[in-house]
């Protein structure tokens, strides 16, 4: 694995699959899923549709993440972070990361990303930066991280290096020319 991936210093775990009706493995992100609220134009900040499968009999829990490892920060740019998904929740709606909506299960619990809302925020990187890659991430747990919504997204990253016990991802890409 690249120093360049998000896992370099992630613990080796099992995958499992994660699709999307919104969103594709290797494509570029589109209006929903980008930032009106960072001013991309035609962005609606709209978490994308995501179901998972295969992920090993003994989880507890899962952590639902996107993370932009190429924003500018020196630590990357938290989108989204959504812990302590029951593991009989297998899917999320289009939408379901914004708290209006209240499409998130119960029990569950929204960290504020990086521009300091608890909700998703589209994909919005410096115009001319070049691309850009989102990693929309499901993380199973041994057992649910139990942290509130004060916790910081590198906090959760923290605690699921030590609970995760499998993970799938879809990488999208962006860019503002």
């Amino acid at each position: 694995m690249s120093a360049n991936s998000p896992f370099y210093n992630l613990s080796d775990v099992p995958t499992f699959t994660l699709t999307s009706t919104d969103i594709e493995n290797g494509a570029e992100l589109t209006g929903p899923q980008l930032s009106g609220a960072m001013g991309v134009d035609g962005g609606q900040d709209a978490s994308p549709q995501l179901s998972w499968s295969g992920f090993p009999a003994e989880t507890k829990a899962f952590a639902v993440t996107c993370y932009d490892p190429d924003a500018p920060t020196g630590s990357g740019f938290w989108h989204w972070v959504v812990t302590d998904l029951d593991a009989s929740t297998t899917s999320l709606p289009t939408n379901a990361g914004d708290p209006s909506a209240d499409l998130l299960p119960a029990g569950t619990v929204t960290l504020r990303n990086d521009a300091g809302e608890p909700r998703f925020v589209g994909a919005a990187p410096p115009q001319g930066h070049g691309p850009h890659r989102y990693f929309f991430i499901v993380t199973a747990l041994a057992e649910p991280l139990g942290l509130d919504e004060s916790a910081s997204p590198a906090f959760a990253g923290f605690n699921m290096f030590f609970k995760g016990i499998a993970r799938a991802w879809l990488e999208c890409t962006f860019e503002l020319k």
